[in-house]
């Protein structure tokens, strides 16, 4: 299994997680410092590929201290548990909304199955649950002190999910945003290209914007750490490219709704303008960074149809 961890620098590393059995997906970042600390895993299929970045970089999964997951959704603490058996002397830090989930995933996995219908076996599975003596709560502005010269501060970041937060590392003024601030899609080296990640059930475009600005605007860091996937060493374009395309996909999102047509439909419609954009750029239909942007379309498509649902009910 050749899988090389990514040096970004400030001592952390990046482990490929091949996420659906795809390369540059989902990873999980590996800061080596006195306490060393793993920020999201993955499902479980990723496990193995964490286990054998870390051989590679000469760490015992036995010295991981804290496991960080920024939300709960599978592709980003669904391995959690399972990495858990490797990794003995570690705690799983997370937000306060999420912690109950990972002692019982019962009900993630029902919201999972809603999603991925018959390959959330294939993706997803197991689900260990998490012992509750292994978790560790984090509120907003709270910290986790990892050496004399770093304490992480953790900030609540909801508009992704309720139990999302991001991490602020000082070392190298970054932030790991998980899914917040959208995903980059490394799979185009020619430009940096990003696009909002507004799944369900908590999608609320409103506070993903509010915590945008504070990530950006108010802490103003140098990197972005992302769920998916790699680093970013322009906070500006992941404004830039945010701000203008979750406006897009939420107007659409509108039209879509108002006529009474399903997410399907949605995610073709948004495609289309995604589609003509990079190829304006030149990057060829037959590229395989499409057939990725189509699956989280999917997904994103499926959030903002539910967005409106609810905000429909309550108006």
């Amino acid at each position: 299994m050749k899988n090389k961890p990514i040096d970004l620098g400030n001592r952390i590393y990046l482990i490929d997680g091949f996420d659906l059995g795809l390369p540059s997906r989902t990873g999980t970042y590996v800061i080596n410092d006195k306490a060393l600390t793993l920020v999201e895993t993955g499902p479980s299929m990723s496990v193995p590929y964490i286990l054998n970045g870390l051989k590679e970089l000469n760490l015992n999964p036995r010295d991981v201290q804290y496991i960080i997951v920024t939300h709960i959704h599978l592709d980003h603490a669904g391995g959690a548990g399972l990495l858990l058996k490797d990794c003995p002397n570690a705690k799983v830090v997370v937000h306060p909304k999420g912690a109950r989930h990972l002692a019982d995933p019962s009900r993630l996995i029902l919201g999972a199955k809603a999603v991925y219908g018959e390959d959330f076996e294939r993706l997803f599975e197991p689900i260990v649950p998490i012992p509750e003596e292994k978790l560790m709560i984090k509120e907003d502005g709270e910290t986790l002190k990892l050496s004399d010269s770093c304490e992480l501060t953790f900030h609540h970041t909801p508009g992704h999910a309720d139990h999302h937060f991001s991490i602020y590392d000082p070392i190298s003024n970054g932030m790991f945003t998980g899914d917040t601030i959208g995903v980059r899609y490394d799979q185009i080296k020619e430009f940096e290209f990003y696009l909002p990640s507004t799944s369900p059930n908590q999608f609320r475009p409103v506070e993903m914007i509010n915590s945008l600005n504070k990530i950006i605007k108010e802490l103003e860091v140098d990197y972005i750490y992302f769920g998916h996937f790699n680093m970013s060493t322009n906070p500006t374009e992941v404004y830039k490219q945010i701000s203008y395309w979750l406006p897009k996909f939420v107007e659409i999102g509108e039209n879509v709704f108002r006529k009474g047509q399903d997410h399907e439909v949605l995610s073709n419609e948004i495609m289309a303008i995604v589609q003509e954009t990079l190829q304006k750029k030149n990057v060829p239909e037959g590229h395989h960074v499409y057939e990725l942007i189509k699956l989280d379309l999917q997904v994103c498509s499926m959030g903002i149809i539910d967005y409106f649902t609810k905000k429909e009910k309550t108006t």
